[in-house]
């Protein structure tokens, strides 16, 4: 695997995470001071979306993106993981990316409202489900 693929999938996922961490402190504490740039931070934030049976969409983001960080660091340790690394890789940003694509799409659609750090998880999801097919397909054989 590349280095720098590697590295550029790590710093990515720690964005994602740090985002999602600070989205999620945002829902629970409703600090309106923490939306910056945006009054659509708010909007996003309060609609009937913004959690899935009670618990914020952040804190899902924060389980995605750890459980993603956890593979990337523990897939050389572990037996099972190094086996299929790639694969699951993919599972976990296929995922996130499907769930990005139905936030958007609530976002656009739905709210036409947009919070921009709700984008910067989607744009850094993204951006990690497609380093992790690019990853795929390099996979040595």
């Amino acid at each position: 695997m590349d280095k720098w693929l590697n590295k550029a999938l790590l710093v990515l996922v720690v964005i994602g995470l740090l985002v999602s961490i600070y989205m999620t402190i945002y829902k629970l504490t409703d600090n309106d001071a923490m939306c910056v740039g945006s009054g659509d931070c708010k909007t996003v934030n309060a609609s009937r979306f913004s959690e899935i049976n009670g618990i914020p969409v952040a804190l899902v983001g924060v389980g995605g993106y750890a459980a993603i960080l956890a593979m990337l660091l523990f897939e050389k340790r572990n037996e099972l993981l190094r086996k299929n690394a790639y694969l699951v890789l993919f599972g976990f940003s296929l995922l996130g990316f499907l769930f990005t694509l139905y936030l958007v799409y609530i976002e656009v659609a739905v709210l036409k409202a947009y919070c921009p750090f709700c984008i910067a998880s989607q744009a850094t999801m993204t951006l990690i489900f497609i380093l992790s097919v690019i990853r795929l397909v390099r996979e040595p054989q």
